[in-house]
């Protein structure tokens, strides 16, 4: 749900519906006998090569931006984008840059996605947790990455969705759980990574303790002046380090009332 900080309707003549002649009918006759398959030719929009925009996406995008790991640049080109916002926005969907999907929310850049993503240091065999699952792309783009993804959601008409997306497109391995992330999700601790999609003012301490020894966190952390931080659960301790700034939504329900 962020990016990082910085900066007539009318058809061509080759669309237009036209008559072809079938013989030397008069007009009138043309019309009322000749099979409309054989004798109109129908205006239609080109198919949108939906794959190509992927491939190009993560080409401009992301590569050059400095994403190297393999697996999340197939999972980017893999996942596809457009099922996620809404249909007026699909046009938008490869875009540099996020869509607003309602409730003052939004799906984050494609850069974003990748580089937390990356951050998180994804494994086959993880068990991963998102907090904030928004329209469902990140936990789309997680699935195709570790084991099993379980996303929190505080907004339950944005979670309902997302889970409806989420089983059109048959990824089975994520658990949509309506609720407040704050705390995490006790019940399926302890977690190789975890994934923030809102920012807190600092880094919610129920997430730290639900990370297994060596299991990382990417989170944002900040008010107006934010930054994406990659926390790491050690034998020697807690250990973080600051990726860039970025620009989330605030992170609501509890997190609102912690110094």
């Amino acid at each position: 749900m962020a990016e990082p900080l910085r900066r007539n309707t009318s058809l061509p003549e080759s669309h237009r519906s036209r008559l072809r002649p079938c013989g030397p009918w008069p007009a009138l006759l043309f019309v009322l006998l000749c099979p409309l398959t054989a004798c109109v030719e129908t205006a239609r929009e080109p198919a949108v090569d939906w794959k190509s925009m992927r491939e190009e996406m993560v080409s401009r995008q992301i590569e050059a931006r400095g994403i190297r790991d393999p697996r999340v640049l197939a999972a980017m080109r893999h996942v596809p984008r457009h099922r996620f916002v809404e249909p007026s926005l699909r046009r938008h969907a490869y875009d540099d840059g996020p869509l607003p999907i309602g409730r003052r929310q939004t799906i984050s850049q494609p850069f974003i996605v990748a580089a937390m993503s990356e951050a998180l240091d994804p494994q086959p065999q993880d068990r991963v947790l998102e907090i904030g699952t928004g329209s469902g792309y990140q936990a789309a783009v997680l699935s195709r990455l570790v084991e099993r993804v379980y996303s929190i959601e505080i907004i339950e008409e944005l979670a309902l969705r997302a889970r409806e997306v989420l089983a059109d497109g048959d990824y089975d391995n994520v658990e949509v759980v309506i609720g407040d992330g704050y705390r995490g999700l006790p019940r399926e601790a302890p977690f190789d990574g975890i994934i923030v999609t809102a920012a807190p003012t600092a880094v919610p301490q129920p997430l730290i303790e639900q990370l297994r020894p060596g299991g990382r966190l990417v989170v944002p952390v900040g008010d107006w002046s934010q930054e994406l931080r990659v926390i790491e659960k050690t034998e020697a301790g807690v250990v973080s380090r600051v990726l860039f700034p970025v620009r989330f939504v605030p992170m609501t329900g509890e997190a609102e009332g912690q110094p």
